[in-house]
């Protein structure tokens, strides 16, 4: 018999918004922000500007709620994972499911309405993230993170194809600064939770080429993230004073990559794992900064 309560509107609101992985979503969201503000566009057009928040919220949120149903069972065999609302039994499956699709549809559909070009970006995040990403290859190859970088990469090329009416040169340097900086991000996370997802059976970097190799391919995307960032913040004109902050925090990046390289330790991959989220947050106000001053 089943002797669970039911849950009333406002726990479940609340499970639903832990299911959208909130710090991880609004990280995504600024840089779709910051790819639009790039493009120097009026500062105050409200309308565009809070309909691609909006719009890029809900296909970003629904898209995490997919890949939470998805992940489920793997989920449930992870420490980190096993409190999740999916992988605890807290929701319905079915529920999840049905909620994720029409979240993201409504994400999608807003973008559309918005403007095509910029709706087709933010779908192909979204298909890139659920179906190649968790669906396709994360249970099959660690470099299923490439794929998974491309989708993070998405939101900020949508902002700035949405700014410039384009796909410019800029846009796809900005894409690519993150698309780098996501492996010093998720590989780093994969080194201090081996035993989890050995446990779920996730392939990984460390458990495929080992942590020498893991390593170098985060120093590698450390280098690469961050001449992407300055060759872009060049191409947006950012102000002298704005570059070369962004290259200060550049380097701080480098040198987390290639302490962890030479001298790696447990102290130092939390540290690169916490300040790389923190440089491309950084990065974003930058961006946005040099537009307002």
């Amino acid at each position: 018999m089943n002797t669970a309560t039911p849950l009333d509107l406002r726990a479940k609101i609340r499970l639903y918004w832990l299911l959208t992985k909130p710090l991880q979503s609004g990280l995504l969201l600024a840089t779709g922000l910051a790819g639009y503000m790039s493009a120097r566009c009026p500062v105050f057009n409200l309308d565009t500007l809070l309909g691609l928040a909006g719009s890029l919220f809900l296909a970003i949120a629904g898209s995490t709620i997919l890949n939470m149903w998805w992940d489920r069972d793997i989920d449930a065999c992870m420490r980190r994972t096993q409190s999740r609302p999916t992988s605890a039994g807290l929701l319905d499956p079915r529920e999840v499911l049905r909620v994720g699709l029409i979240v993201s549809a409504l994400g999608i559909g807003w973008a559309v309405g918005i403007d095509a070009r910029y709706g087709l970006l933010v779908f192909a995040g979204l298909f890139f993230d659920v179906v190649v990403y968790s669906i396709w290859l994360k249970r099959r190859t660690c470099w299923s993170i490439v794929w998974g970088g491309v989708s993070g990469a998405m939101p900020i090329l949508a902002g700035r194809a949405l700014g410039v009416g384009a796909v410019d040169w800029i846009g796809i340097t900005l894409a690519l600064g993150v698309l780098f900086w996501i492996p010093t991000h998720t590989l780093t996370f994969s080194m201090k939770f081996a035993a989890d997802y050995q446990a779920a059976g996730v392939p990984t970097f460390p458990s495929t080429y080992g942590l020498g190799v893991t390593r170098a391919a985060i120093a590698l995307s450390s280098v690469l993230a961050a001449l992407a960032m300055i060759l872009a913040g060049y191409g947006i004109g950012m102000a002298w004073g704005f570059l070369r902050l962004l290259g200060v925090l550049s380097a701080g990046l480098l040198l987390l990559a290639f302490a962890i390289t030479f001298r790696p330790s447990e102290h130092i991959n939390f540290s690169l794992f916490k300040y790389a989220s923190l440089y491309m947050l950084a990065a974003m106000i930058l961006v946005v900064m040099d537009v307002l001053s």
